[in-house]
């Protein structure tokens, strides 16, 4: 039975519109947040990034696909994993919606990956996703951006999301606390492996046939990208998290 607080229409009506003042507010903060992050300075990239892809060997401003915003996202799917990380891709779920929309809006979204690209091939089949996904296998790239870290700077201690985690400190998870050891076996791989990939999400400019990195966001910061909790947040019982509950879309009814 629950003990959840109960009222009449009245009632109900008056603490909606109350809440409807904080809303409003909330949106406003938003707005105010994005258009600061639009007035970030841009920093130029000099270093030549390789990526295998679908289409061949590219460049950072090859994967723009002649666009003058990209958007990444940085998917945890190391080279020693098996599959795709299951939070990564409940995020990744969503692409495809929107990535048609992006395109038409001078963006281009892609997903980035340490993955040979015949990994992220064929669990991109198996996921019935479409979005464009490159390899970084032999590239700094996701290194310097924060996505991925050496075993010596696991041991050492690391800089993830502006922040010095100490040494050998398990990634975060939300208020799951079995989330990384939880999705490590999910990945095929110990918990250390997994950990030294982490997700992000970066953007660039592509102005007069210079690439610029605009924006870098990690972590919780990767909320508002996340479909799902999205929605989760507007359900009567929010997230009501107790563990790493979510899977892969075709693994639920799977023990």
């Amino acid at each position: 039975m629950s003990k959840h607080m109960t009222a009449t229409r009245e009632q109900w009506l008056a603490a909606r519109l109350e809440l409807l003042e904080a809303e409003k507010e909330h949106t406003r903060r938003s707005d105010e947040l994005a258009r600061r992050r639009q007035e970030l300075p841009w920093v130029r990239i000099d270093k030549d990034y390789r990526f295998e892809t679908d289409e061949g060997s590219a460049s950072l401003a090859d994967l723009f696909q002649g666009r003058s915003q990209l958007l990444v996202y940085h998917f945890m799917f190391g080279p020693d994993y098996t599959a795709g990380c299951p939070a990564c891709s409940a995020i990744a779920d969503g692409f495809d919606g929107f990535v048609v929309h992006l395109a038409h809006h001078d963006v281009t979204l892609c997903a980035v990956s340490r993955a040979p690209l015949a990994k992220l091939q064929g669990f991109k089949r198996r996921m019935g996703w479409s979005f464009p996904w490159a390899s970084s296998l032999d590239s700094d790239f996701n290194f310097d951006f924060q996505a991925a870290y050496t075993e010596q700077e696991q041991r050492a201690g690391l800089e993830y999301n502006y922040r010095r985690e100490e040494p050998a400190v398990p990634m975060p998870s939300r208020s799951t606390a079995d989330g990384a050891p939880t999705f490590a076996d999910m990945c095929g791989t110990d918990m250390a492996t997994y950990t030294r990939e982490r997700p992000g999400m970066s953007t660039f400019v592509l102005d007069d046939g210079v690439v610029y990195h605009a924006y870098s966001t990690y972590a919780r910061g990767l909320d508002a990208v996340w479909g799902m909790y999205q929605w989760l947040d507007r359900a009567p019982l929010g997230r009501n998290e107790t563990g790493a509950w979510w899977r892969r879309h075709d693994e639920y009814g799977q023990g």
